[in-house]
């Protein structure tokens, strides 16, 4: 990417873009369509200020006076919606500026991305211009957006300027996405306090909008649509504060393929960070990763309710076997959440309100019930069950003949405080009658299996998080001499990455003797400055039994390396006492968007091919090590598989804390530092820290 990010570390309101005391709409023209339809959509949706077109070319249109310029307005301090051409852009801004606008949005793009000389010299000119007029800038490259309780429609599309205001706020970075995002989500009863499009966002960008939705009374709920985060110190702040407000965020986030990343960054000139730390952020911070947009639309349903779980447990009602099938094998695949058993007090209160012969598991199948009140009694009792924090129940909403009564609902409702949700197996077309009975009774109607079970696993994510204060990071060791492997080693065994046994020989005479001193079997390594991963060069024996193998092995470890690169240089050999069990790595390394992070997973020679890991921000604490610990199929094997004994998890669990410690206290000379492998032995016997790789940091 060209040019220079926004770096601004401040938040800035977005106030003046979306309450604004006037509108100049630049690029009025009777053959532009956009500038036409935002002003029908001010008119009609009953903008309160005054409303100025502006074309030096004509002296009315749409049958009021138009103006030549944003310096000949009769009202200043309004905001400018800018609808011409890019090179047009920062000349009217300037006239604009000087004349005492306060805000614009810009809807060209071919302002500031890229690496075009003329197109990067647009975006560096408008940036100068914020920055010396203080002007509030939406965009560029975006299409403008909705504030509806405000009734400011800045967004080209009648629809949405119709809309009823609500709780959610959604901000896009892609324009042409919230259109058909938004008509689809409120066509399923979701409610929009504002639907922007934030761009290029070489002003405003999506940290400015949470930090400012934290603070709003009227929105409860935060969803975003984003192909980078331009400034993730910031994001991350205004993420803490909405966490401890507890004003959910929830994000679909591209970037996950090398392709997105690289598309994301030719679009919008952000750069889209790694995908895994970015799901370390969400982690940390509380927040709600979605898969796909239809994805968003039902989380929006769910945590639009407003209520929040305790726990993760789930009581399910249904009437149908087959539901009851496919979710067992949704929840096992998604995870999340678990459906408890029924206590013996709720069992007994429905088991005469269900068929005898059908078994009173969870999910439960009621049968076809012989009344609302059946089935309404039913979810009440497993809804005040105190094994159960979320009761979800199997219907569809009305359409045609079929118009169940609502009172059943609002009485389910009523009786609990827990998140109550209703779902459908299948997605389904609604009506204005069913979107009339959904808001009437109070309760989202979901659809879909798999989407359900994602999002009451992700309302049970928010709930256990919601009001948590973030840990700040400690101050590094301001020393930035690099560290030697030895004082690394010594460094981490006092933090419980306890090393083996294990002697450093010059040549292949010494490491043989060495082995005899330790006893056999041992492991050997070389020690070659230039050869960082020892495997790939054959660097690393196991098992040697005696002293002429070790001898041997030495020899040919050094011919493969002088073979492969002759100015190599063989410092030595490392000899270790042989140990067993489940290796595992664990590194830590500062990512450039989101600041230190700690990868914990399945470790050894397949480490890149088994993929098999978790990522967390730092520092992390021993819930977050077990959390991470619990995310990893290796974790069937620290548990004991198949007869073998289980592994010293609590050791393992002390090696990732004080890796995470001793880390944060180096990171000012180290830029990686890594265990691999890890080995855990037996439950009891601790971890030893096989093989510590390190990256010194190069002083800026």
């Amino acid at each position: 990417m060209t040019g220079r990010m926004n770096t601004r570390s401040t938040f800035k309101s977005p106030i003046p873009v979306l309450n604004p005391s006037s509108v100049a709409i630049v690029g009025a023209s009777e053959r532009g369509r956009w500038p036409k339809l935002i002003y029908d959509n001010l008119i009609a949706g009953g903008y309160r200020g005054r409303i100025f077109p502006v074309n030096p070319r004509v002296q009315e249109i749409w049958g009021v006076a138009c103006y030549p310029d944003l310096t000949s307005l009769p009202e200043t301090g309004g905001h400018a919606l800018v609808i011409v051409p890019a090179p047009a852009v920062v000349d009217a801004l300037e006239k604009g500026a000087a004349a005492g606008l306060k805000s614009a949005t810009i809807y060209a793009g071919n302002i500031g991305e890229g690496s075009d000389p003329a197109i990067v010299a647009r975006g560096m000119a408008l940036r100068d211009l914020v920055a010396r007029t203080g002007l509030s800038v939406s965009g560029p490259n975006c299409m403008g957006g909705n504030a509806l309780r405000e009734k400011f429609f800045g967004y080209p599309n009648a629809e949405l300027s119709r809309l009823p205001a609500g709780s959610v706020a959604f901000v896009s970075q892609s324009g042409g996405t919230l259109q058909f995002f938004c008509r689809t989500a409120a066509e399923r009863g979701v409610r929009f306090s504002y639907m922007l499009t934030s761009g290029n966002e070489i002003d405003l960008d999506l940290a400015d909008f949470v930090n400012f939705f934290v603070d709003d009374p009227h929105t409860s709920v935060i969803a975003l649509f984003a192909e980078g985060i331009r400034r993730p110190d910031m994001f991350m702040r205004a993420a803490a504060r909405a966490l401890e407000a507890g004003k959910p965020i929830l994000v679909l986030k591209t970037g996950k393929s090398q392709q997105s990343r690289e598309a994301a960054q030719s679009h919008t000139g952000a750069i889209a960070g790694d995908y895994d730390v970015f799901r370390a952020v969400c982690e940390r911070y509380g927040i709600v990763r979605c898969d796909t947009l239809d994805d968003m639309v039902e989380h929006m349903l769910a945590f639009q309710l407003g209520r929040l779980p305790k726990g993760p447990r789930v009581g399910w009602v249904t009437t149908s076997g087959g539901t009851v099938d496919l979710l067992y094998d949704y929840i096992e695949e998604i995870g999340g959440i678990v459906s408890p058993e029924f206590s013996e007090k709720t069992q007994a209160r429905i088991r005469s309100l269900v068929p005898a012969e059908l078994a009173l598991k969870n999910p439960l199948d009621s049968g076809i019930p012989s009344t609302e009140e059946n089935a309404t009694e039913i979810s009440i009792a497993i809804a005040s069950d105190p094994g159960v924090d979320m009761l979800a129940w199997a219907g569809v909403l009305p359409s045609g003949k079929r118009k169940p009564d609502p009172h059943a609902l609002k009485a389910i409702l009523a009786s609990t405080d827990k998140p109550v949700i209703a779902f459908g197996r299948m997605s389904y077309t609604l009506g204005a009658e069913a979107l009339a009975f959904q808001q009437e009774v109070g309760v989202p109607f979901l659809q879909r299996l798999p989407e359900t079970v994602r999002a009451l696993g992700s309302l049970a994510f928010y709930g256990a998080r919601a009001g948590r204060k973030i840990r700040t990071l400690p101050e590094p060791h301001r020393s930035s001499a690099a560290m030697s492997a030895e004082a690394l080693a010594a460094g981490l065994a006092t933090r419980g990455a306890t090393p083996p046994r294990s002697a450093f020989a010059a040549s292949p005479e010494q490491a043989a003797a060495a082995a005899e001193h330790l006893g056999f079997p041992v492991a050997l390594k070389i020690v070659s400055a230039q050869f960082t991963h020892k495997t790939e060069i054959g660097g690393v024996r196991l098992d040697l039994c005696n002293a002429e193998a070790v001898e041997r092995a030495a020899g040919a470890m050094c011919d493969a390396v002088v073979a492969r690169d002759p100015e190599a240089k063989v410092d030595g050999y490392l000899v270790q006492e042989m140990v067993s069990g489940v290796e595992m790595i664990v590194g830590a390394r500062s990512d450039p968007l989101y600041g230190p992070v700690i990868v914990v997973g399945a470790g050894g020679v397949l480490v890149e091919l088994t993929k098999d890991v978790a990522f967390r921000l730092l520092p992390v604490g021993a819930e977050d090590a077990c959390d991470m610990l619990a995310e990893l199929q290796v974790s069937t094997l620290l548990a004991g598989y198949r007869g073998k004994p289980a592994a010293d998890v609590d050791a393992l669990v002390a090696a990732i804390c004080g890796l995470s410690e001793f880390y944060l206290e180096h990171c000012a000379s180290l830029a990686d530092l890594e265990i691999n492998p890890l080995i855990v032995l037996a439950k009891g016997d601790g971890v030893r820290a096989v093989d510590i790789r390190h990256i010194p940091r190069i002083a800026e």
